[in-house]
């Protein structure tokens, strides 16, 4: 049996930082397994690429069970298959969060993880294009830097957010996230910078790292109490490795808490339901599931315009395009197409931005179940940040191959409800600001004829649907519900640890991608020993 001093399950946006932090610092030997392919579509470098990739075998489309605040309808929920995980495949948008989001943490219990402690690992793994100094990096290894191309149309959304009160901020990741502009990118050199790109790609060629691709893990082994071995399954066949050290779970806030279950770890009453014998009594893996939950405003542009991106991923203007962004690295294949953004409070919770309004120019309804709208127009996207409901990920049956049962719970709180309504006012607002008027009409989704609460909740239920950011199905802490200390270990074994979006005990106030690679740089100093 092949034996490492550490295995890494997930090869996402925290495990591949990890993995390329512990290799580059040690001479540990290290085995990365990664339930999906290498990254190597040839779209994934591209910017403008994502919007391509989503329906690609290279993410799990996690189906949730039907919702009850959202219509009764079951909803898609992408994450990662490949190499880098989301950052492979998402909008590389990069937002931190709020400084108050780390010290809730610990205040919850997360000691070491209020904003003072992981300022410094974000700063460690930044590579900061424009800003530099107190919140910024310039010498990390992930590339963060302005968007290499705007749409106009992006440009009036910013300058149509101020007209009706909100005020500009150059960066969402320094003193204070409220305010409107652009967001910065995980891209470098005119490339995407997923934590693969980042991190690991150069480690490639290092004998001490075994990477381990379609390789989709089905137990952690234990002995004495102890993690000893990981099993997983390659091209039909069962294979286990064994580790002198630890192993890491960075599968994310679904796979993560499944493969704890499989192996024993978790509720007992589920793991009982299921014939698993209980190696780990802890009730807290798979439970306090969330997410952001967004909701769309729709503006169409007047007959015989086309403004934004509308066909420009299509016939002679696709190949215009990419030939200039390979040329010169400029054009619209240079942009991430989640240009403008907007953290606003709206007044339900204090002065503390509560939604996040993200704006594309183009009509963007990634339901899956619903037809495709082939217009040119703009979108803007709004979610509640900090969402009261809560879910959870269980399992359907003792079968690694069977999908998790995943209940996120949307909107299951009214607190949810109300903040996420208000977000969607203030997301109209802007839409029907005179400034937006030079590129699109009147409001098309909801609609002029949408006025009322009722009116409004019944979109909200037809249209609400996840940001991609689910979180804290393993999360840090000491009390009976927790599954992690705040080293990362996972309570009552030894040897293994999580590292990945499931130990938030609340979700981030924004974009996940960057609070996830912080998460595996600080790993990796737990793991090393250096804290």
């Amino acid at each position: 049996m092949p034996s490492y001093d550490y295995i890494i399950v997930g090869g996402g946006s925290a495990g591949a930082a990890l993995a390329g932090r512990v290799l580059s610092r040690s001479d540990a030997r290290v085995a990365l397994l990664e339930a999906g392919s290498k990254d190597s579509h040839p779209l994934m470098p591209l910017p403008a690429g994502f919007a391509k990739l989503m329906p690609t075998k290279h993410l799990f489309h996690y189906k949730t069970t039907p919702q009850p605040g959202l219509d009764g309808r079951p909803r898609i929920l992408p994450q990662g298959r490949v190499l880098g995980g989301g950052s492979s495949v998402n909008a590389m948008v990069y937002i931190r969060g709020q400084a108050e989001d780390f010290d809730d943490w610990a205040d919850m219990g997360a000691e070491g993880w209020g904003y003072d402690d992981v300022l410094p690992y974000f700063k460690r793994a930044e590579r900061n294009q424009r800003f530099s100094g107190q919140y910024h990096g310039n010498d990390g290894p992930l590339g963060v830097s302005d968007i290499g191309h705007i749409s106009p149309m992006s440009r009036g959304f910013v300058r149509a957010a101020q007209d009706v009160g909100h005020s500009y901020n150059p960066d969402f990741n320094g003193g204070h996230q409220e305010g409107v502009g652009f967001c910065q990118v995980t891209i470098r050199d005119n490339r995407r910078s997923s934590s693969a790109r980042a991190y690991l790609h150069g480690q490639l060629d290092n004998p001490n790292l075994t990477l381990i691709t379609e390789a989709f893990a089905t137990r952690v082994n234990l002995s004495g109490g102890r993690a000893v071995s990981v099993t997983y399954r390659k091209g039909g066949q069962s294979h286990t490795i064994a580790t002198e050290g630890e192993i890491i779970l960075s599968a994310g806030a679904i796979a993560t808490p499944k493969l704890l279950m499989l192996s024993g770890i978790g509720p007992e009453a589920e793991l009982a339901r299921h014939g698993i014998d209980v190696e780990v009594a802890l009730p807290g893996v798979g439970q306090n599931f969330h997410d952001h939950c967004e909701v769309p405003v729709i503006g169409f542009c007047r007959p015989g315009e086309r403004h934004g991106y509308f066909g420009q991923d299509r016939g002679w203007r696709m190949i215009r395009n990419g030939v200039q962004f390979l040329a010169t690295g400029t054009g619209p294949a240079a942009s991430n197409v989640v240009e403008g953004h907007c953290f606003a409070a709206t007044g339900l919770a204090g002065a503390r931005p509560d939604v996040q309004m993200q704006f594309l120019p183009l009509v963007y309804l990634d339901l899956m179940d619903r037809p495709v709208i082939n217009r040119p127009g703009a979108t803007i996207n709004t979610c509640m940040l900090r969402p009261k409901s809560r879910g959870e990920v269980t399992l359907a049956s003792a079968d690694p191959s069977a999908p998790a049962i995943i209940d996120p719970r949307y909107l299951s709180e009214q607190s949810d409800v109300d903040t996420t309504m208000r977000g969607l006012e203030l997301a109209r607002e802007i839409m029907a600001s005179p400034l937006m008027r030079e590129f699109v009409m009147e409001e098309a989704m909801p609609g002029p004829a949408c006025t009322s609460a009722r009116d409004l909740r019944e979109f909200l239920g037809a249209y609400g649907k996840t940001v991609y950011h689910p979180a804290g199905t393993c999360r840090i802490g000491h009390d009976d519900m927790a599954v992690v200390d705040p080293q990362l270990r996972v309570r009552g074994v030894d040897g293994l640890r999580v590292a990945d979006a499931s130990v938030m005990p609340v979700v981030t106030s924004g974009n996940t991608n960057a609070p996830s690679i912080m998460i595996g740089e600080r790993a990796s100093d737990f793991v090393l020993g250096n804290r």
